[in-house]
């Protein structure tokens, strides 16, 4: 991949086993007087809490919007993956999180108390010390693809940046069209206008609807 991404998950075992990456993140709307204590988020401001799932290659395939923006990421998850049309992980398998999420089957969170975020590793500052530093370097550098998804989507569509004063069934509803476009552009155009780089195709192979899924978020011995 000219990117590089397919460097950056070389390292999480065999490169179909890991999906991609997940992680929340606060998209500001606009609320009735009632509604808005509860999403509040812990800086203040109203927002919904989204959970957003990437692949490697940059493309949403799972979006919940409408969480209130005072619940956590970790319980946003829970509802993803037990919900009638949610999340759909194969067992074996696993997505890339941050540590903020239970680390279990299916998730794959860094180790805890060690520098993990990629701005500690900056040019000149640290240099991994250990085997646990070194995994969460190299973890922190393959989920950050997520990130990369949420900054080309608020970048893409600025009513995403600023509250609208539609009804909050709509603001979602607004989001979710926001992600299928991009999808849309990843997959239909040579060269991201947003991005200025050529797109890398993930050549993984697809895989069909799993029929051994998932169906809790638990913390396991075997997985830390």
């Amino acid at each position: 991949m000219k990117d590089g991404s397919g460097l950056r998950y070389m390292f999480f075992a065999l490169k179909e086993d890991c999906l991609g990456a997940l992680d929340g993140t606060y998209i500001a709307v606009t609320l009735s007087a009632s509604d808005r204590p509860r999403y509040q988020t812990r800086k203040g401001g109203l927002a919904t809490n989204v959970l957003g799932v990437c692949t490697r290659d940059m493309k949403f395939i799972y979006v919940l919007a409408g969480w209130e923006g005072s619940a956590s990421d970790s319980r946003v998850l829970r509802d993803a993956v037990i919900m009638q049309n949610g999340l759909k992980v194969p067992i074996g398998s696993y997505y890339l999180v941050d540590g903020g999420y239970t680390n279990g089957e299916g998730f794959l969170a860094p180790y805890r108390g060690k520098r993990y975020h990629l701005q500690e590793w900056a040019i000149g500052r640290h240099t991994p010390q250990n085997h646990e530093e070194i995994f969460n370097y190299r973890h922190a550098r393959a989920r950050n693809v997520i990130k990369r998804c949420f900054g080309l989507l608020t970048k893409r569509w600025a009513i995403l940046r600023i509250p609208s004063f539609y009804p909050m069934r709509t603001q979602c509803r607004m989001i979710l069209a926001c992600c299928l476009l991009h999808n849309f552009i990843r997959m239909h155009m040579t060269m991201d206008p947003e991005e200025f780089s050529p797109l890398a195709q993930d050549k993984s192979p697809i895989r069909e609807e799993p029929i051994n899924v998932i169906g809790t978020i638990e913390p396991s011995n075997e997985w830390t």
